[in-house]
């Protein structure tokens, strides 16, 4: 029997955005030099809501891109057919402090394939990991910069991330069964 339970609400998800959000700029020390990159899909909208945040406590406007990284992945054969999104980074990121943001981090695979696509695209100065929920079981030596909620999970379990922009609601959910 599948049983769900609530991780973050719609306002602790905001609040916790927030958090992220100041704390990236506070390492950051200039929000200037930032430029967010969210994976597909649910990492893009974070990183937009990340560089809203930001620009309401600071009053910048960050660069905000978007990474597929579905052709750098090293699990094609396991994962289910899906058309690729476009990888759309129009600035240079050459220099940049650049956030990686992603809602889950799991195994580390996915953030493994994301920096390889970004050597793709320049030679930040930087780059660090924001994700909104931790939830263990690394299989590389990958491990965010900032991280929304930890949350210890059985492997057989589910961390399934709401955001309004592609799902019609936010939230986070534990799914387990």
């Amino acid at each position: 029997m599948t049983k769900i339970v609530e991780i973050l609400s719609s306002e602790e998800l905001r609040r916790t955005v927030t958090r992220l959000a100041s704390q990236i700029v506070e390492k950051s020390g200039n929000p200037r030099d930032l430029a967010l990159l969210g994976i597909y899909t649910r990492g893009v909208a974070l990183a937009q809501m990340l560089a809203n945040q930001i620009e309401v406590l600071e009053q910048v406007q960050v660069l905000v891109g978007a990474l597929d990284i579905t052709f750098y992945r090293d699990d094609l054969d396991q994962i289910a057919i899906r058309t690729p999104a476009k990888t759309e980074i129009p600035f240079d990121l050459s220099g940049k402090i650049v956030v990686l943001v992603d809602d889950v981090i799991y195994k580390g695979r996915t953030i493994r394939a994301a920096l390889n696509a970004v050597n793709e695209y320049g030679r930040p100065e930087t780059i660090w990991l924001a994700v909104l929920v931790d939830r263990g079981h690394r299989e590389l030596p990958i491990h965010p910069d900032f991280t929304g909620k930890k949350l210890p999970t059985a492997k057989e379990e589910q961390v399934k991330v709401y955001v309004q922009d592609v799902d019609g609601r936010d939230g986070v959910e534990l799914i387990k069964g």
